[in-house]
This record gives C-alpha cells, structure tokens and sequence, in this order.
C-alpha cells in the first residue's frame, strides 16, 4: 500500500518535562518511502505548563506539521484520542503517548505490515521480540496479560498485548468506529469494534519499552484495571 501521509495523534495531560523531547524523536526520525508526518497534539487541559510547552514548541518548529488543540475540561485520555482521531487526514495513524516510554523510531516496523499489504492494523506488542524493555511491576505485568487474555477470549484474537499504546490503523477505519470510552478504556473499546470489521488484517510486531515508574509519570493505576474489564464485557457481549 502506498501511504503518503501518516497521522500521529498525540494525548497529553501533565507532560510539561517531557512532551518537547518526545516531540524532538518525531522531528528526527525519518519515515520509509518519503512519507510525510502529521502532528495532531491534544491536551486534556493540563494543570502544570504542559500548554505552554506545546506552544513554544510549536513556533521554534515551523517547518512541522503540527496540529494543537485543548480541552477547556479533563475528559481523559480516551477522550483525548477521539479528538485526535476525528481530526486526522493522513492515510494511516498511530497512537503515541507523550512520555518517553514508547520510541517513534519504530514507526517504520510498525508501518511495514501496512506497506507491504498484509495488515490493516498493527499492534506493536512489548511482550514479543528482541527489542529492550524495563522490567518494573510484576503485579502490572500479571494484569496486562489477564486483560489481554479476556479481550481475546471475546474477540478471538490472539494479540500479546491489547493494552500496548502503539496500535496504527488505517485512518478510515479507525474513523468509521463510533468510539465512546473517555478513558483507559479505549483500549479494549478500540480492539473490540476493529475486531468486528469484516475481513479485517491485524498484525503484532515487536517493540521496546521505556516503562515510567509512578514517581516518574506513570498514571494508570488498579481502577482503570477494573475499567478495562467492564469495557471488555460491555463492548463484546452487552453493547455488539
């Protein structure tokens, strides 16, 4: 497949220390067959001077191809991305948090399936593959996979994270989907509806992963656990 133009949409919410370094990798890495990037930052109305940041950042890189927008109350993080998502014009799109611990430099494996026209979706798995990843919380870890595990029990997927932040999609697919989870739960909402697009080609590729601890940013916690089962139940057996 012949992608012109990838969409990155970018959800933050507090990432004031890190988001110009995050945007600094997009800015250096060079995508495969000269594809362009599009920049599509949200801020799910930041408390500390993570506006700011995206500001100044904006106008010492004109060359980008940046799009801002802000929410006037905190939605979350689901709510963040369907703003970015609607707002996208590239032929494909990818997830990217504002932390460090995902890299941009691998946009170009997740991109390959795509490409080379077997994937419709990739999903870039941290529990597959060679790549580094920071070892941190074993009960977080054991909750991943049992989320993974359930998601895929409904879904009849065999994916080895469900929950990765790195899913690229075609961007009329992931548009054509009425997305309704404002928070951590968008994970399993998303997997489930792509899940039941007929003919669908989802793809896994390895990763790395730059884990944050809580001390550093990390915010996810055991609610949006329990979240994300509600939203597995709800979005493959109540609400089909």
């Amino acid at each position: 497949m012949k992608i012109h133009k990838l969409s990155i949409v970018i959800p933050a919410y507090n990432e004031a220390k890190t988001i110009h370094l995050i945007l600094d990798k997009i800015k250096e890495m060079d995508l495969v067959d000269g594809i362009q990037k599009e920049l599509i930052l949200v801020n799910d109305c930041s408390t500390d001077d993570t506006e700011n940041a995206i500001q100044n950042y904006i106008k010492a890189n004109t060359s980008l191809d940046i799009q801002y927008y802000k929410h006037e109350k905190n939605q979350g993080k689901g709510a963040a991305l369907h703003t970015g998502i609607s707002k996208a014009s590239g032929d494909v799109l990818v997830i990217q948090d504002a932390d460090l611990e995902y890299d941009p430099r691998e946009y170009n494996i997740l991109l390959k399936p795509i490409i080379e026209g077997f994937a419709d979706v990739v999903y870039g798995s941290r529990f597959m593959g060679g790549k580094p990843h920071r070892i941190l919380f074993f009960w977080h870890s054991i909750g991943n996979q049992f989320l993974t595990f359930l998601s895929n029990m409904f879904t009849n997927l065999n994916l080895t994270d469900m929950e990765t932040c790195y899913k690229v999609f075609l961007t009329k697919h992931i548009q054509s989907l009425q997305l309704r989870e404002k928070r951590f739960g968008f994970e399993p909402e998303v997997t489930a509806k792509i899940a039941r697009i007929p003919d669908i080609r989802i793809y896994e590729v390895g990763i790395s992963y730059y884990g944050r601890t809580y001390a550093e940013g990390k915010k996810i916690n055991w609610r949006d656990g329990f979240r994300a089962i509600y939203a597995i139940l709800k979005y493959n057996i109540w609400a089909r």
